[in-house]
This record gives structure tokens, C-alpha cells and sequence, in this order.
């Protein structure tokens, strides 16, 4: 008994390293929560920029509101992962707006929170961006933006930066600033419902990631650990179920684990599996979120060899051995097989047999996922990693 109560103290007692947290300025999840938007907007101003995908209905009914309410509403439409030029037509189609609103996938609203962010400076966006650009500090703050996802995959609602595309660079690189974080994020399930299937499973592989590499990331804090920990299982299975058939229940739970996402990587970084997507998006166009799932089982198998003994490794192993009904050894290693067994695309689709990847590789080990990641993979490793996703 007083061994246990030693425990239980030391437990208590243990030291908890500063961290800070922050995200958007209120979220709203659950089923309706959508139909807050209009008077959200108008909170803020009546000139109304929304960036919009192509896929979502609803869109048209939240635009012919607003006009009614007496706003003065502009659309663009976003097709794909936003380029420099993207950002550049959505700026100058925005600009006199006093409040944008971000409907669609994870690309959607990076693109609305890059408008959000530029329309108020006289600056480019490459004047901004990380890596490629001049990487400078916004000139003045965005206007307030709300973000309704689509999709529950990114958690782009809840984060601070936008991932651009820079084609003559063949990369994708982040605009970034604690400030790009959207007042209001409003998730709502419904807007995922009956989603494609490939779309569904390839986003929630997205969402299952981001909430596995904040939990095994060197900057992890207590708060993303909570989140974490949670939502791993449940991504697990409502990812399982939806790979079955439609269920609003796993609609609802991965959209949850998509936001929870969002908030954990905003604050504990990702990894390695987010250094080498970057990298791989931009230069051979593969979709991220199957980038994401093909690399997870090798970058865990990867960085567990690394480290040796890991209770949080052995954690992971255990979650996604369960949940997906995996062998409880080389649980990492058998992830292939059950994408295989989804009818998901390996990466060779998009990159041709024999293709260089050290270069790849390279420009991976410096990006600025990679600093989270738990370990130091070499060059080979992460080579490796992509090899294996083929």
C-alpha cells in the first residue's frame, strides 16, 4: 500500500516543462453547428470573401444567406492544393473584404487563411513563405476568418499556417503566423457525410496521423498528450467502420479526431512522416492524405528501430494492433497489407520505378516537420521509408 502511494505521488510530483497552447479563437463541433455561420460573418463586417471548393451543396445556400442578410459576397473556387498563384487570384479577388470564410478540405481553407492573411499587406506571398521565400513576419494582422471543413482529415481549422504549392521550386511550403488562426472554426459532420470513399479513408488517414506523430513528438506537452491519447483509438475505429460502409457515428468520431488533430500538431509539431509528405506532394503531385497513411507504417517501423525500447512506440503498436486487428509483432510492418486490402494506391503510381530518391530525401531531413520528429533518421532511413511505401 505505501509502495503504491509512492507511486501515486511521484506520479504527482512529476515535473511538467513549459509549453504554451494556442488555437482558434472558439470552436463549435457537432451536427448544425454550420448554420452558425451567417450570423458569424456578419459579426464582423458585411463584405464577405468565401473561399470555396466545388463538392459541398451547402455552400450555395450559406452565400444565398448572406446576400439576403445584406452582404456583399465574392466566391473563389479552389480546386487542389493551392498554389503561389492561387493565393495570388485570391487576394486580389478579396481585397475590400472584411471577413473571409473557408469552406471545403484541408486545401480550402489553406488557401482562405493565406487570403485571410495577405489582403490586408501590399507584400507577395513568396515574401512570406518558409524555406523557398523571404520568410518574413506578416505586416499586419489578417482579417478574421471562420473555418467550416469538409472534410476530417487536416484539422486546417484549428492550425497556423497554409501549405502552399510553389511548382517552380517542387515544394510545398507553409505561410505561417500564430495570428493565421481562425476566430471561429465551426466542425460539423454533416458536411462530411457520403463523402467518396477513397476521399473519406485517404483525409482520415490524414487525421489519424496527425494525431500519432504529435503524441510521439519531442515536443509534446501535456495538452496535446490528452488530445492524443483519445483520439488515436477512435481514428482507429472510425477509420475501420467507414472502410465498411457509411456510419454518421465514425463520420462524427473522425471528424472529432481530425479537429483533435489540428489542435495537437498546432502545438506539438509532427514528425517524419509530414517531412517526407511535403517533399513527396510537391515534387511528383500525389495526394497528401495517401502519402500519409503509405508512409505511416515505415517511419513508425523506422524511428522504432532508432530508439529501441519506447513506451509510447509499444502504445501506438498496441492501438493500431487492436484496433485494425494487426499481428501484435511487426504491427508497423502489416499496415501495407491492410491499404493494400482498402484498394488504396501505392506511391508508384505517381513515382516512376528507378526514380532518385536521395534528393528527396535530403530536402525532407530539413523540413520543419522533421524537427519534431523523435529521432534523427539518416538519409538512407528516410529513403527507406519512401521505398517501402511503393
Amino acid at each position: 500500500m505505501e509502495a503504491r502511494r509512492e507511486r501515486h505521488v511521484a506520479v504527482l510530483m512529476e515535473v511538467i516543462a513549459p509549453f504554451g497552447f494556442a488555437t482558434a479563437g472558439r470552436i463549435r463541433f457537432g451536427r448544425g453547428v454550420a448554420g452558425d455561420a451567417v450570423d458569424a460573418a456578419r459579426a464582423y463586417g458585411s463584405r464577405v470573401l468565401i473561399v470555396r471548393g466545388g463538392s459541398v451543396a451547402w455552400v450555395d445556400e450559406l452565400s444565398r444567406e448572406l446576400t439576403a442578410a445584406g452582404c456583399d459576397v465574392t466566391e473563389v473556387r479552389s480546386s487542389g492544393e493551392p498554389s503561389v498563384d492561387d493565393v495570388r487570384s485570391a487576394v486580389a479577388a478579396g481585397r475590400g473584404a472584411q471577413v473571409v470564410i473557408g469552406v471545403g478540405g484541408g486545401a480550402v481553407i489553406d488557401l482562405a487563411k493565406a487570403a485571410a492573411a495577405l489582403i490586408p499587406s501590399e507584400c507577395d506571398v513568396m515574401e512570406h513563405l518558409e524555406v523557398v521565400g523571404g520568410g518574413r513576419p506578416l505586416q499586419a494582422a489578417p482579417l478574421p476568418m471562420i473555418a467550416i471543413p469538409t472534410t476530417a482529415g487536416t484539422g486546417a481549422e484549428v492550425t497556423k499556417n497554409a501549405v502552399i504549392a510553389v511548382p517552380e521550386a517542387a515544394r510545398k511550403v507553409s505561410l505561417r503566423d500564430v495570428r493565421m488562426l481562425p476566430r471561429l472554426a465551426l466542425v460539423d459532420p454533416v458536411l462530411t457525410d457520403g463523402a467518396p470513399r477513397g476521399v473519406t479513408l485517404g483525409s482520415g488517414l490524414d487525421a489519424l496521423v496527425q494525431v500519432i506523430e504529435p503524441y510521439l513528438s519531442n515536443k509534446a506537452n501535456p495538452l496535446s498528450d490528452a488530445l492524443c491519447r483519445a483520439a488515436i483509438p477512435q481514428g482507429i475505429a472510425a477509420l475501420k467502420r467507414l472502410a465498411e460502409a457509411e456510419d454518421k457515428a465514425a463520420r462524427d468520431a473522425l471528424a472529432y479526431v481530425s479537429l483533435s488533430g489540428g489542435l495537437a500538431l498546432a502545438n506539438a509539431g509532427l514528425g517524419a512522416v509530414h517531412g517526407l509528405a511535403g517533399v513527396i506532394g510537391g515534387r511528383f503531385n500525389v495526394p497528401h492524405g495517401l502519402i500519409c497513411g503509405r508512409l505511416l507504417g515505415p517511419v513508425l517501423a523506422a524511428n522504432s528501430r532508432a530508439l529501441g525500447a519506447s513506451v509510447r512506440f509499444s502504445e501506438v503498436q498496441r492501438w493500431l494492433s487492436e484496433g485494425f486487428d494487426l499481428p501484435e509483432t511487426d504491427t508497423f510492418d502489416a499496415l501495407a497489407a491492410l491499404l493494400d486490402g482498402w484498394r488504396l494506391d501505392r506511391l508508384n503510381r505517381w513515382i516512376p520505378e528507378g526514380t532518385d530518391l536521395g534528393e528527396t530525401a535530403h530536402e525532407a531531413a530539413m523540413s520543419s516537420s522533421m524537427r519534431a520528429n523523435p529521432c534523427v533518421l539518416s538519409q538512407d532511413a528516410l529513403e527507406s521509408c519512401i521505398r517501402a511505401a511503393l
